[in-house]
């Protein structure tokens, strides 16, 4: 056949095709498009994955316990520094029972301290009221399963003037049934990432991160905060921070209203 001949053929074809069959060839097209940049994106995984990946473990030393802001820029410091020593605050978590019903629980979230979390409150429950937060985040799954605990037992969380709560630590403080944080208080989130020596094939990192993400979303979602917050910690790289300010904690119900204020305006 002839090249005129041929391309005449295919014109006729286009022009008697209905719009049913263009959308299919469209959409097939596109859908092959996708394809292609998704090979290129599971090879930049795998190379990542191969790699030390970027994250501020507070764990770590020779680590900040907090990572730069998020700027476009020079990276600037958090708004307000902790008044807790960093050293403090590397060690894993501790709870302690203070006056006024108030567990204080202070260090980095590190895997196991759920179960130690646990084990807090059922000894000490029936005291327990206030949940008072100073952490510079760790182990996902563990913050989960905290949150998840605090809500069944109707606690309130806080994070104090110059206490901190960073990384995982806001999926904790949204379990609060009432979540207050003062004046001075540093509050902010990051990207999660894969902070242990493994190193998970292209696919394992794909689901992993699809999976936690759907998880982290689905539980604020159920604790009642507004999805700009992980929004916000979805854009940001987990070697920064994206510090909250007083406003975006109103607006994003990390915290709540006070109760004598909601009374009034019933």
């Amino acid at each position: 056949m002839r090249p005129n001949q041929a391309l005449g053929r295919f014109r006729h074809a286009v022009a008697t095709a209905d719009d049913g069959v263009l959308m299919r060839g469209a959409f097939f097209g596109l859908l092959a498009t996708a394809a292609v940049f998704l090979v290129i994106d599971v090879r930049e995984i795998y190379q990542t994955a191969s790699q030390e990946l970027p994250g501020f473990d507070p764990q770590r030393t020779g680590q900040p316990v907090l990572p730069p802001a998020l700027t476009d820029g020079k990276p600037h410091e958090a708004p307000v520094q902790p008044e807790t020593d960093a050293e403090v605050l590397r060690q894993p978590i501790r709870f302690e029972l203070k006056t006024g019903g108030i567990l204080s629980a202070e260090g980095a979230i590190d895997p196991g301290a759920a179960a130690r979390f646990q084990q807090e409150i059922e000894t000490r429950g029936e005291y327990v009221k206030v949940v008072s937060l100073n952490s510079p985040g760790g182990a996902v799954e563990d913050a989960l399963a905290m949150s998840t605990l605090i809500r069944e037992k109707k606690l309130t969380t806080r994070v104090a003037k110059g206490a901190l709560c960073a990384s995982s630590c806001p999926i904790v403080m949204a379990g609060g049934m009432v979540r207050e944080a003062e004046k001075d208080a540093v509050i902010g989130v990051h990207q999660v990432f894969n902070g242990g020596t493994d190193r998970p094939s292209p696919e394992q990192a794909m689901s992993s991160a699809q999976t936690t993400t759907a998880r982290v979303a689905r539980h604020l979602d159920e604790m009642g905060i507004g999805s700009g917050l992980w929004f916000h910690a979805l854009e940001t790289p987990p070697d920064r921070l994206y510090y909250l300010t007083e406003a975006e904690l109103k607006q994003f119900k990390l915290v709540t209203e006070p109760p004598a204020t909601a009374r009034k305006k019933s």
